[in-house]
């Protein structure tokens, strides 16, 4: 497969998670969907081509290079709070929102697109740490307890209502396109 029928491959596939039914539901439900992994050298123009696709089909695009992260980076930071548990004042740990998880709201405020391609490059590259996240991630749209924004009413603006956006994990590794 070369680079042109890839990413015509990818485009259809893009196609098809966005598309909607008769009421307005994504027409193949978000939790059937799977990641799509792009695999070939480095600078071949895996990200761009990524991008074309975004554009041409009117939707956001948000590019993270997994490379240097860790699992709090990816995850979130600890914080402190208290909590009431039978009548007894508790420390609890909870994390802050992860920076991947805010990239993608954040592109939803800047552009105003509530649907969009989230690109994880260098997947294959995080530490062994991070490795369980990464594949609870990929199957549930989940870091720790902060998921990538959900499809809702299409009619509300996203920056109204941050949880009407659906961006679709789209994954990158190091010859060959193919859908996992």
């Amino acid at each position: 497969m070369d680079i042109k029928q890839a990413k015509q491959q990818i485009k259809y596939t893009m196609q098809a998670y966005f598309a909607k039914d008769e009421f307005g539901g994504y027409a193949l439900p978000p939790q059937r969907q799977r990641p799509v992994f792009l695999l070939g050298a480095p600078g071949i123009g895996k990200t761009a081509i990524v991008e074309q696709i975004a554009q041409e089909l009117d939707v956001g695009f948000v590019a993270y290079s997994m490379t240097h992260h860790t699992r709090q980076s990816a995850l979130g930071l600890p914080f402190i709070v208290q909590k009431q548990y039978g009548g007894e004042t508790y420390d609890v740990s909870e994390y802050t929102m992860s920076e991947i998880i805010a990239a993608v709201y954040d592109s939803i405020e800047q552009t105003g697109h509530a649907e969009g391609i989230l690109f994880l490059d260098e997947i294959n590259c995080v530490s062994e740490t991070l490795t369980p996240a990464m594949l609870q991630f990929l199957q549930y749209k989940v870091f720790g307890r902060h998921k990538v924004p959900d499809c809702g009413d299409r009619r509300q603006p996203a920056r109204i209502q941050p949880h009407g956006a659906r961006f679709r994990p789209g994954n990158v590794g190091p010859p060959q396109a193919h859908r996992c």
